[in-house]
């Protein structure tokens, strides 16, 4: 009875995904709460054991349970740390940008308008640490012979830093679609056409604002980096459409 009631409803593993995870978003169950058994979550949801275990695989690749083996194990809520938290936003943030062909000027928007709202708690909370990984990433990227590849990678860690500099893994978490998403796509536009030295004096800029405390003049900074990246994406497609007329 069983098989035949999973072969007249469409994919009930999602199903019994779904209200495990509202339940777990509801708070019903909590971070290491053990699941039920298997052979009890059939019987909860009238499903066959192989439907369940579809289900669990489901839960478990969108990192929301664990399993353990044993005696004492079984499937547990997993416990989900902000770091992790935010390494599968930026992945679902470039291929959201990636997929769905976002225009660069919009992405470029959004990315420096989501940044300036963490700069006035970057000023009043960063500490020596910040500033200094600031600095360290400018002070990279003055060097001649550093490669276009690190280059970008230190543009995302000296923008990350500032965004960590607020103090708050909320923040860092929501921001963390805007640096490590969006920033590497627009390097990836950008990186053969910006002058490096005028990247650089902005940045400086930005990093002495921080020293400063001063969040309006981090904000300046940051308009004129997102004048300057909006004109360099401007003259690339230009440059594109140009070439394939």
């Amino acid at each position: 009875m069983k098989r035949d009631k999973e072969n007249q409803q469409p994919d009930l593993p999602a199903q019994i995904a779904k209200a495990i995870r509202d339940a777990i978003l509801a708070g019903d169950l909590t971070a290491d709460d053990r699941l039920p058994s298997e052979s009890d979550l059939a019987e909860t949801f009238a499903v066959s054991r192989p439907t369940v275990r579809e289900a669990l695989k489901r839960l478990a690749a969108q990192s929301l349970i664990r399993t353990e083996r044993g005696a004492f194990g079984g499937a547990f809520v997993r416990r989900l740390s902000y770091a992790e938290a935010q390494g599968q936003h930026a992945t679902t943030s470039t291929l959201l940008l990636t997929i769905n062909e976002v225009a660069f000027d919009v992405a470029c928007e959004a990315r420096y308008a989501l940044e300036k709202s963490c700069t006035v708690l970057a000023a009043q909370r960063r500490s020596a640490d910040d500033l200094a990984a600031m600095r360290a990433e400018i002070h990279r990227q003055g060097q001649p012979a550093l490669s276009d590849e690190a280059f970008c990678a230190s543009d995302v860690a000296l923008h990350r830093a500032l965004v960590d500099a607020a103090g708050n893994p909320i923040l860092s978490y929501h921001l963390a679609g805007a640096v490590e998403a969006m920033q590497p796509l627009m390097n990836m536009i950008t990186f053969g056409l910006r002058a490096r030295g005028h990247i650089v004096g902005l940045h400086t800029r930005l990093a002495d604002a921080m020293e400063a405390r001063d969040a309006s003049a981090a904000d300046v900074v940051l308009t004129e980096l997102e004048r300057y990246t909006q004109d360099l994406g401007a003259r690339f497609i230009a440059a594109r459409r140009t070439s394939q007329d």
